[in-house]
């Protein structure tokens, strides 16, 4: 799996040094930002999107997999 970076560091996956340590990562384009894929993507989650779609640059695109560090 290659280096993923990250600088949400509210996320429960966030490790040191900025980097993601999801199991998978999951990026959606723009238009489906507030789609629903029940959430937990690097632990045990139902992944049943097979759709396809396209984005014309980065800034078109966002990231599912995060999730909020629970509170201690």
């Amino acid at each position: 799996m290659p280096q993923v970076k990250c600088s949400v560091a509210n996320c429960a996956y966030w490790g040191e040094g900025n980097n993601c340590n999801a199991d998978m990562i999951m990026v959606e384009i723009d238009a489906h930002a507030n789609a629903n894929f029940k959430e937990e993507f690097a632990g045990e989650f139902e992944y049943a999107s097979q759709h396809q779609d396209q984005a014309k640059s980065s800034s078109q695109t966002c990231c599912h997999t995060f999730k909020p560090k629970e509170k201690k």
